[in-house]
């Protein structure tokens, strides 16, 4: 575990360190050491360049995706698990065949359906498909954790009077809260790193987001090695924080059913 965890910082530890230093130190210094020097000259010379419309543009994405994606998702699993009916098992079969679709195989007709519909270049362009490429795993998370909320539960709400959508407000997802915050964490990081839908679906700087950005500073800072580790550091800081904030909910919710 610890050599696992070892090879797992590495990169990290050299993205930081990286960043910090000078365009002089990088090809003077040990690569694996801290520099003698550091300094934020790297930063600023991203945030020169666009890099706050691109985090604006990225979160903006991210967040009406995934709260699209959660809403969906936890509508049709309550759907799938509570009907119990031939029509529902086929529709929850329907959706289960989404993650046999590679996305790279669909993105022509994507592009196509994209631009008939008047959204290319927009950020739009970029969130609807992006909520119809993750509903499957979605509504796959959701509904094996939902399935375990005891059915006394449901009958005894059903008896006091509870419309269906009372149930699913103040017992299902109350309940359901470790998968719905898994699903939530797991289709961020999607979003947020996601890089076709943004190469394909737009093409002005205005809508551009930071994978995309990334990309483009590759070319700028052709040898400006720091700056463009520099940039990775900073879009890496939001997903990082989301996944401390949400660990022990998505553990049990990916753990969901194991003891069965």
């Amino acid at each position: 575990g610890w050599l696992w965890l070892i090879i797992a910082l590495l990169p990290i530890y050299y993205i930081v360190i990286t960043s910090l230093r000078s365009q002089s130190s990088f090809y003077s210094e040990n690569p694996l050491l801290p520099t003698a020097h550091p300094t934020f000259a790297a930063y600023v010379e991203v945030f020169k360049n666009d890099f706050l419309m691109y985090f604006l543009n990225t979160a903006i994405v991210t967040v009406v995706a995934v709260a699209v994606i959660l809403i969906v998702c936890v509508l049709i699993s309550y759907y799938i698990v509570r009907k119990r009916s031939k029509a529902s098992q086929r529709v929850f079969s329907l959706i289960l065949l989404g993650l046999g679709i590679p996305l790279q195989a669909v993105i022509v007709p994507v592009y196509y359906l994209v631009v008939k519909m008047g959204l290319y270049d927009t950020l739009a362009g970029i969130v609807l498909p992006s909520i119809a490429f993750a509903i499957p795993v979605t509504v796959m998370i959701i509904v094996n954790f939902m399935r375990d909320i005891p059915e006394e539960l449901f009958d005894s709400m059903a008896v006091d009077g509870a419309s269906q959508m009372k149930i699913l407000r103040t017992l299902v997802v109350p309940l359901t809260r470790p998968a719905i915050t898994t699903a939530g964490v797991y289709q961020a990081l999607q979003v947020w790193n996601g890089f076709l839908f943004p190469l394909i679906l737009t093409q002005s700087g205005s809508v551009r987001v930071l994978t995309l950005s990334l990309w483009t500073y590759q070319g700028q800072y052709t040898s400006n090695i720091p700056a463009i580790l520099a940039a990775v550091t900073l879009s890496a800081v939001p997903v990082l924080a989301a996944y401390i904030v949400g660990r022990k909910q998505m553990v049990a919710g990916l753990t969901a059913g194991f003891g069965k």
